[in-house]
């Protein structure tokens, strides 16, 4: 409903045989239709045998015509055989289709679409060229390049050049698209609507379809044109070409509603009928590190907090290929990057902010400067601990303080991460030496250094051990225990910043 009735193959990338075009059409008019609409991409095998199948229909008496897309927009200089049949094909099914649900007659279908054929533009680009099945590939294509303006039927291109980002590519097409010098342009103006449709042209993920998609918009918004919808997806198809193309029609009302129009085809994307223009397309967060530090006051601890969490950020960075090394055994290879990331953002806070006199609140600003800047599993661990651990040091940082907060920063993270010790986690560092801390509670004058010393220690031995334990938690516990031969990354982490803190108390 409200789309094609009938579609007709040939083999791969070649038109279908006359016969089979005509089976298709007296099936439809014998079915009952008052009348068949033929909508055919503009190549000359095309155009040929499905002309020959409406001439033959026409003298058995059906009621018969066709519509040749043309919305190719790659040659500056079209050739007698003309633009190409693109994507924007595809737009035209949904409008012929649309039409024909409201009961418009052939002749009317035919005028409407005829029109709707002149706004439409398509220019497509590819990293890759395509194979039929048991060939060769078409072209060839040096790594590094990508090809400008192809076919659907593996062509090359109009333009070589080297591979660029999606923002610059996407500028690329659309500058080309809409060049008034080239003579098969879509002409565009500012304040013009458009429907966009990002074309996967087979072997692109959804990743690099949503990124192209974004920049498309973001492109034509710059020019003051006013995207109205937006389709992504697989809709016209080289094989396995890693290209996409950009399919811009430009609309009214009437053909809005007609677009608009609903459809059984279960292929075609449940488009919201908002426009994709003059939405909020991001909400920034109000509540801000920065935001709270302009109103702090530096306390008397606070030089010495600075050269902690400068130390802390030292080793991190210092590691971070060696944590990365690490991983790549039993992870993606990123918790030193995890960390580097989260070690930069507490240096750039260093430059830009006070540190506040209250360690509760510290903690608390950690907390949200790790959720916001480190990702991974271990951002939201080290945030948990933070969070957790806050409120027990807003009134008090005496021993007892700090006591109840690395217990109640430890227990959250059992909690909420599943892990417990022995698991070959970051609590196998951490555990040994918070309970080694909790002897902060009852420690004499002077002894916490001490106390400090012996739990870097706990920890270094702790993360060491990793090393003989089975995953039972985390990433690395979908890996095969013979491949995991060296400590846990995030242990090795945790003792090294338990250590970078003792090394700076101590200076």
């Amino acid at each position: 409903m409200g789309m094609l009735s009938g579609a007709v193959a040939g083999a791969v990338f070649a038109s279908p045989p006359p016969g089979s075009v005509l089976a298709a059409i007296l099936t439809l008019w014998k079915g009952g239709a008052s009348g068949v609409l033929l909508i055919v991409k503009n190549y000359t095998g095309d155009r040929l045998n499905f002309g020959i199948a409406l001439e033959q229909a026409r003298s058995q008496g059906v009621q018969v015509d066709m519509v040749i897309v043309a919305d190719d927009c790659a040659f500056a200089q079209p050739s007698k055989a003309g633009r190409r049949g693109l994507c924007g094909t595809v737009f035209i099914h949904k409008i012929a289709g649309a039409l024909a649900e409201k009961g418009c007659p052939l002749d009317e279908i035919v005028a409407r679409v005829n029109e709707a054929t002149k706004n439409i533009g398509t220019l497509g680009v590819s990293l890759s060229p395509c194979s039929v099945p048991g060939c060769l590939p078409t072209f060839q294509l040096p790594p590094g390049e990508m090809e400008l303006g192809l076919g659907i039927h593996g062509e090359p291109g109009i333009k070589r050049s080297k591979v660029a980002s999606a923002d610059e590519v996407v500028k690329t097409i659309i500058s080309h698209m809409t060049d008034s010098s080239n003579k098969s342009h879509l002409s565009l103006k500012s304040g013009d609507k458009v429907v966009l449709c990002v074309n996967n042209l087979g072997a692109l993920s959804c990743l690099e379809i949503a990124v192209v998609s974004k920049a498309a918009v973001l492109c034509l918004e710059e020019r003051g044109v006013l995207v109205v919808r937006v389709m992504s997806g697989s809709f016209m198809t080289s094989l396995e070409m890693a290209g996409m193309s950009l399919t811009l029609m430009k609309v009214d009302e009437e053909m809005l509603r007609l677009f608009d129009a609903k459809t059984t085809a279960p292929a075609w994307p449940n488009l919201s009928t908002a426009s994709v223009s003059g939405r909020n397309l991001f909400m920034e967060s109000e509540e801000t590190i920065a935001a709270h530090s302009d109103n702090y006051n530096e306390g008397s601890e606070s030089s010495v907090i600075r050269l902690v969490l400068e130390s802390v950020c030292k080793i991190l960075l210092q590691r971070q290929e060696e944590l990365n090394a690490l991983d790549r055994a039993a992870g993606d290879g990123d918790c030193g990057s995890t960390h580097a990331l989260v070690a930069n953002a507490i240096q750039e806070w260093l430059q830009t902010s006070k540190i506040p006199g209250n360690l509760g609140q510290l903690f608390a600003d950690l907390a949200l400067l790790v959720q916001e800047r480190m990702g991974g599993s271990s951002g939201a661990l080290y945030c948990l601990f933070l969070s957790a651990a806050a409120p027990h040091l807003k009134q008090n940082c005496d021993g007892a303080a700090w006591a109840k907060a690395l217990h109640a920063g430890t227990e959250a993270m059992k909690k909420y991460g599943g892990a417990e010790p022995g698991d070959r986690t970051m609590l196998d560092a951490l555990c040994p030496a918070v309970e080694e801390l909790m002897k902060l509670s009852t420690a004499p004058p002077g002894g916490h250094i001490a106390i400090l010393q012996s739990a870097v220690e706990k920890a270094g031995l702790g993360a060491e051990s990793t090393r003989n334990l089975t995953a039972r938690a985390g990433r690395a516990s979908y890996v095969a225990s013979e491949h995991l031969t060296q400590p846990d990354p995030g242990a090795v982490a945790v003792a090294a910043i338990l250590k970078a803190i003792l090394n700076a108390l101590k200076a």
